[in-house]
C-alpha cells in the first residue's frame, strides 16, 4: 500500500488469537469504494487454518459486515468461510457477467439492496438455477419474495443467503416455498442469518418432506443443542436424502451426540458432516466416532476443528479412519491432541483401508517428534494430497524430515501448509531439494517463518528446477527484504507454472516492488495473483502497480 493511504472506515479492536494479541480490524463503510482495495484486514497474520478465520461479530450493523481479508488474500466472512479472490463491487461484477444468462446464475455479494434494485433482480430470479446473495443486507421481508420464487421456479437448485439478517421469521417464509410440490431445491445455505432454535422446527418439516434437498448449511447460528436435536428428527424421516450437513458455530454441547448418532444410523446418504467450533469434548467425540463406525453412511468429510478434543479421543477417530474407507477429508485442527494423539491417528491413517486425501492438523500442539510419523504417512500414503500443519512447533529438524518424505517417489502430496512452524533459513536447503525432486507439489504455504533473504534464495534454486511444478507460493512475513527480489523475479519469469505469489508483511520497499513489477511485465511471467499486504511504497510505485494491472487485466495485485 502507498504510504499515507487512508480508508473511510470504522475501527475497533478484537482478540484474534489464544495468545491474547489484539489487532485493528478495518470495516469500510463507503459503498462506492472497491472491495478489492478497501475491505482489507491488514492484521490477520495469525489466522491459523482454513476455518479459524476471524468472524465479524453480529453486534455489527449488517451494512458493516462485509468481506475482510486474511493474510492469504482470502475473503473471511462472518461464517469463517473463504474464497481465494476478493469480490469486485457489485456493479463491476455485473459488467463481468457474474449475473450469467448462459448458466442462469445470479451471484451477488456485498451489495445493499434498494427497492428498485431488488425488484429488478426478482425478474431475473424467476429463471435462475442458482441464486447467491451473500452479505446483501436482506431481511425477512425479502424472504417473502424468495419464497414465491422458490414456488414458481422449478429450475432453482441452489439458494445461498449467508450473512443476512433473515431471522426465524425469514426462514419461516422460505420454508413455505420449500414445502411446495414444485420445489426442486438441492442446496440451501443459511450461515450467519441470525437463526435460533425456533427455525429448526420449520427446517425439520422441510427435511422430512423435501427429498430433493441434499445440502443444508446452517452454521454460525445460535441453534443450540435443542434446535439441532429437532433437525435430527427430520433427518430420520425416510424421505430425507441429505448428503451434507454443516453445523459449525451452532453452540452445540456434548448432549447432541446421541441424537446425531441416531440420525446417522438412519441416513446412509450422508457424506459430509461438519461440527467444528462447538464445545463437544472428548467423551462426546468418542461416542460420535463409535456411532460413525457402526453407521451405514459412506462418510467422505468429517470436520471437528476446535471441539475440545485431546489425545484421549484419537484412538476412536483412528477407528473411524480404519473402518470408513470412504473418508477422504478429516480436519481436527485447533485441538490439543499433541504428539501422542498424532501417533494414535497415524495408526488409522496408515491402515491399508484408509483412503485419506485431505488432512488438517493446524494448531494441534505438535512438535518435531510428530514428524517421523508424518513423514512415513507422506511417503507411503499415495492417496494423501493435502496436509496442513500450520502453527505447530515443528522447527527445522521436523521440516527436514518432511522434506525427505516429499522426495520419496510414492509421495503424491500436492499441498503443504507449514505456516508459523518455527522454521528458519536452516531448513531451506532441504525444502529446495524437495522442490527439485517432487513433481506433484503444487501449493506451498511457508509464510510466518524466519526464512530471510538467504533462505528464499535457496528455495528459488529448487523452485526453478525443471521437476518443480509449484503453482502457488506463500512467503508472507518471512523477514524478506529487497535483497531477494531479483532472485524471486527470475523465478517468476522462469517458472511459468507459478500463478500465485504472496509476499505480504515483508519490508520490500520501492526497490523490491519494482523488481517484482518488472517480472510481472514480462510475457513469460504467468503470475495472476500477487499479494502484497502491509508493504509500504511510494505513490510513484503505486502508479506503476495500477498501470501494470491495466496493461495486464488478468493480473490481480492485492494490497
Amino acid at each position: 500500500m502507498p504510504s499515507g493511504h487512508t480508508h473511510n472506515s470504522e475501527k475497533l479492536k478484537l482478540p484474534l488469537s489464544s495468545s491474547g494479541f489484539f489487532y485493528n480490524i478495518c470495516f469500510v463503510t463507503s459503498q462506492t469504494q472497491s472491495c478489492a482495495q478497501c475491505l482489507l484486514c491488514k492484521a490477520l497474520k495469525s489466522c491459523h487454518g482454513r476455518k479459524k478465520a476471524v468472524r465479524a461479530p453480529k453486534c455489527f450493523p449488517p451494512s458493516s459486515r462485509h468481506h475482510v481479508y486474511d493474510s492469504r488474500g482470502c475473503v473471511v466472512t462472518a461464517a469463517g468461510r473463504r474464497q481465494l479472490c476478493p469480490p469486485a463491487p457489485a456493479q463491476h461484477r455485473q459488467q463481468q457477467g457474474l449475473i450469467s444468462t448462459v448458466k442462469m446464475e445470479l451471484d451477488i455479494q456485498c451489495e445493499e439492496m434498494s427497492p428498485s434494485r431488488w425488484a429488478e433482480l426478482l425478474t431475473t430470479m424467476k429463471s435462475c438455477k442458482t441464486i447467491r446473495l451473500d452479505d446483501c443486507n436482506l431481511s425477512s421481508s425479502n424472504c417473502q419474495d424468495l419464497s414465491s420464487i422458490i414456488n414458481t421456479n422449478p429450475s432453482l437448485t441452489e439458494l445461498k443467503l449467508n450473512n443476512n439478517e433473515l431471522g426465524d421469521a425469514g426462514v419461516e417464509y422460505l420454508c413455505k416455498g420449500l414445502l411446495t410440490p414444485s420445489c426442486s431445491l438441492q442446496k440451501l445455505w443459511l450461515q450467519n442469518c441470525n437463526l435460533t432454535s425456533a427455525s429448526c422446527e420449520t427446517l425439520r418439516s422441510v427435511l422430512s418432506a423435501q427429498p430433493s434437498l441434499t445440502e443444508l448449511h446452517v452454521g454460525d447460528n445460535r441453534l443450540g443443542t435443542a434446535g439441532v436435536k429437532v433437525l435430527c428428527q427430520g433427518m430420520m424421516n425416510p424421505s430425507c436424502k441429505l448428503q451434507k450437513l454443516q453445523l459449525e458455530y451452532c453452540e452445540l454441547t456434548a448432549d447432541i451426540v446421541e441424537a446425531l448418532n441416531a440420525a446417522l444410523q438412519s441416513k446412509p446418504t450422508l457424506k459430509e458432516l461438519s461440527l467444528s467450533n462447538n464445545t463437544l469434548g472428548d467423551t462426546a467425540v468418542k461416542q460420535l466416532c463409535r456411532g460413525l463406525v457402526e453407521a451405514s453412511c459412506n462418510l467422505e468429510l468429517l470436520h471437528l476443528e476446535n471441539c475440545g478434543i485431546t489425545s484421549d479421543s484419537c484412538m476412536e477417530i483412528s477407528a473411524v479412519l480404519r473402518n470408513k474407507s470412504s473418508l477422504m477429508d478429516l480436519s481436527v485442527g485447533d485441538n490439543k491432541i499433541g504428539d501422542s494423539g498424532l501417533a494414535l491417528l497415524c495408526q488409522g491413517l496408515m491402515h491399508p483401508s484408509c483412503k485419506i486425501q485431505k488432512l488438517w492438523l493446524w494448531d494441534c500442539d505438535l512438535t518435531s517428534a510428530s514428524c517421523k510419523d508424518l513423514s512415513r504417512l507422506i511417503s507411503t500414503k499415495e492417496t494423501l494430497t493435502e496436509i496442513s500443519l500450520i502453527d505447530n512447533n515443528l522447527r527445522d529438524s521436523g521440516m527436514e524430515m518432511l522434506c525427505q518424505a516429499l522426495k520419496d517417489p510414492k509421495s503424491k502430496l500436492q499441498e503443504l501448509w507449514v505456516r508459523e512452524c518455527g522454521l528458519t533459513t536452516a531448513c531451506c536447503k532441504a525444502v529446495s531439494s524437495a522442490l527439485s525432486t517432487n513433481k506433484h507439489l503444487k501449493v506451498l504455504h511457508i509464510g510466518e517463518n524466519k526464512l530471510g533473504d538467504a533462505g528464499v534464495e535457496l528455495l528459488c534454486e529448487g523452485l526453478m528446477h525443471p521437476n518443480c511444478n509449484i503453482q502457488s507460493l506463500w512467503l508472507g512475513n518471512c523477514d524478506l527484504t529487497s535483497g531477494c527480489c531479483a532472485t524471486l523475479a527470475t523465478a517468476m519469469v522462469t517458472k511459468q507454472c507459478l500463478t500465485e505469489l504472496d509476499l505480504s508483511y515483508n519490508p520490500l520497499e520501492d526497490e523490491g516492488i519494482r523488481k517484482i513489477c518488472e517480472a510481472l511485465r514480462k510475457p513469460s511471467c504467468n503470475v495472476q495473483q500477487l499479494i502484497l499486504y502491509d508493504i509500504l511504497w511510494s505513490s510513484e510505485v503505486d502508479d506503476e502497480l495500477r498501470a501494470l494491472e491495466e496493461s495486464k487485466p488478468e493480473v490481480k495485485i492485492i494490497s
